[in-house]
């Protein structure tokens, strides 16, 4: 084999199945459990690797490019295929801290493994009931040392022209035609083509780089790129994330594969902790007064939690600021103490800069001060030195015992399964970048598919509307607590306790919970509307919200117990700027109509009627 000094085309991306392609008569094809799902991988004349994706027998992903450019090496031409390994599984495991209390994961599974004269490598493929997911693997050889990915060729063919919800961390969504794609776009990727909505993501990033799509060189087709790394180390072997393209008829049916990331990531974990506990929270002001207060409010409120945030140990961008240092305006013992007393936890923020100096630090100091839980600010999610930092920090965090909150650019990949006390994570335009109606109805079919989302709710009371903050009425942010998914809800962002005088008003918040039994999209459309149902217990909690234009239907209540009488109680907008409450009764298989003005909502709680 010859070396030379540049980047050598490398592995994946030359891979021919036994020796030459004359030889390949037809590719591998890897089924769903139902069948309807196919995945198909072959090569192309060049001999480079290709895939496609079917549903319901009809092309979803047309042929596509596979492979890596490896620094240091040139796969050549393949001499064997080593082997080639069929599997599959049905489990379902338990998830507390979950949309549902427990995930079915049931797969068949393709592992093809190749050598040439110097490389062995792996194509490992998973196929889902409406998904696929495929990852590169090189296990550890004396061909492979410390070798650099410069480029990873996985392409996305559309069989038709495409709408793309292009967005990046927390910016706004631009629907966007793929070929005229000129920024790039983080995953998960919603696209709607033709009669087809497809969600591209991302599963089990553990210190790969955050990798992004960028319009591809084919018309109507998507790359995948290293916007911020040149190129991703590896050492002396490499794993690398899954690619995952989801697929459904209606944008609602992506729902169902808002599991995926969970079901792909590897874990140990045999069963959550109990000492994990979701829950609520407000932030409260930098004083013990505010301290003590938020705990009371926290009580009387059904909160679980109370957050101090940025400055609680001095300014959080310099290196001077100390986050072993408690500022003087608060006593954190007697805060942590009262708080215990209550049954509440406190939480505390620590910027990137203190926990990169202090993290090893605080960690046993906080356990030792009794916090629960932390909350990492302006980390480096977009890296492969960031995120290989943070997913130690996590590991680290995890173990001591604290619930975990990552805000600003971070999004998950499906890591809360290995360490669960991973609760949250921003990577969202929440209510304190002021998203407006077309936001907050795109979200449900986008970011939230990849994992729970801290939306900082911003709900006004009687000295503050934050009209800066909120572009949509007082019930759509009560029902946005049930659409969206957080087991860490922060519902009160900004403003003091002693503000929210308008205790009917913010009463929906003492029920609504952050984890749930069971979970449904009911009907919606991507940034116009969305309706959705949630138990936990024997309780339903439906949330409806309006987009930028009115929205009139009604909630089909097919999902209720047959033979039940159930009382429904709604929160809706009352025209003036605060929310009217009424009852019925209801049963399975009625409806709940309802009239929402654009940018409005409702929020309803279904008990049964004894």
């Amino acid at each position: 084999m010859k070396t030379k000094t540049g980047i050598l085309t490398a592995l994946l991306s030359l891979l021919v199945i036994i020796n030459s392609v004359a030889q390949v008569k037809k590719p591998f094809r890897l089924s769903s459990p139902d069948k309807r799902t196919v995945m198909e991988v072959g090569s192309d004349k060049q001999g480079e690797l290709r895939y496609r994706v079917l549903y319901g027998k009809q092309e979803a992903i047309a042929w596509s490019d596979l492979g890596l450019d490896v620094k240091g090496h040139s796969a050549g031409e393949i001499k064997a295929i080593k082997e080639i390994k069929r599997d599959s599984r049905s489990e379902t495991f338990a998830w507390p801290l979950g949309e549902n209390d427990s995930i079915t994961n049931n797969y068949n599974e393709l592992l093809l493994t190749y050598t040439d004269a110097s490389l062995l490598f792996n194509l490992n493929i998973r196929v889902f009931n409406g998904s696929v997911a495929f990852r590169y693997e090189i296990p550890q050889q004396t061909a492979f040392q410390s070798n650099g990915i410069t480029k990873e060729r996985t392409t996305f063919q559309l069989t038709k022209p495409g709408i793309m919800y292009q967005y990046n961390q927390e910016s706004i969504f631009t629907p966007t035609a793929i070929d005229t794609l000129s920024k790039t776009c983080d995953f998960p990727a919603t696209i709607h083509a033709g009669k087809l909505y497809l969600s591209i993501g991302e599963a089990d990033n553990r210190g790969y780089t955050k990798a992004e799509l960028v319009k591809g060189n084919a018309s109507n087709s998507l790359a995948v790129a290293f916007p911020r790394d040149k190129e991703v180390r590896t050492g002396d072997s490499f794993q690398s994330p899954w690619r995952t393209i989801s697929i459904a008829q209606t944008a609602i049916g992506l729902h169902d594969y808002s599991e995926l990331n969970l079901k792909l990531t590897q874990t140990d974990v045999k069963e959550v902790p109990g000492w994990i506990k979701p829950g609520k929270l407000i932030r409260a002001q930098l004083t013990t007064q505010s301290g003590v207060e938020c705990i009371d409010f926290a009580v009387k409120n059904n909160l679980q939690y109370i957050m101090f945030d940025a400055g609680w140990y001095g300014a959080e961008f310099r290196s001077t600021s100390d986050p072993t240092q408690v500022i003087p305006q608060i006593d954190m013992p007697k805060v942590i103490q009262y708080g215990k007393e209550k049954g509440i936890g406190v939480i505390l923020y620590v910027n990137y800069v203190g926990l990169k100096a202090k993290l090893d630090t605080i960690l046993p100091l906080f356990k030792h001060w009794g916090v629960s839980g932390m909350k990492f600010g302006f980390v480096d999610g977009l890296t492969q030195d960031g995120l290989t930092w943070l997913v130690s920090a996590i590991r680290k965090a995890n173990d001591y015992g604290f619930v975990i909150d990552i805000h600003d650019n971070y999004k998950p990949t499906g890591l809360s399964r290995t360490y669960p006390a991973l609760l949250t994570q921003e990577g969202i335009r929440g209510d304190e970048n002021s998203p407006d109606a077309f936001h907050t109805t795109v979200l449900p079919f986008t970011r939230f598919l990849a994992g729970p989302a801290d939306f900082t709710f911003c709900y006004p009371n009687t000295s503050n509307k934050y009209s800066k903050n909120l572009k949509v009425s007082n019930a759509q942010q009560l029902a946005l607590t049930v659409v969206y998914f957080s087991p860490l809800q922060a519902l009160f962002w900004y403003g003091k306790p002693t503000e929210y005088t308008n205790e009917g008003e913010i009463e929906f918040f003492k029920y609504v919970p952050t984890v749930w039994n069971e979970s449904h999209y009911l009907c919606g459309e991507i940034g116009k509307n969305i309706s959705v149902a949630r138990r936990k217990g024997d309780t339903w909690f439906v949330g409806n919200v309006a987009g930028l234009e009115e929205w009139n239907s009604r909630v089909q209540l097919d999902f209720l117990t047959k033979g039940k009488a159930y009382t429904a109680t709604v929160y809706e907008d009352d025209g003036a700027g605060s929310i009217r409450k009424r009852t019925e009764q209801v049963r399975k298989g009625e409806s709940l109509p309802f009239e929402i003005k654009a940018k409005g909502g409702q929020a309803i709680i279904i008990r049964p009627a004894n």
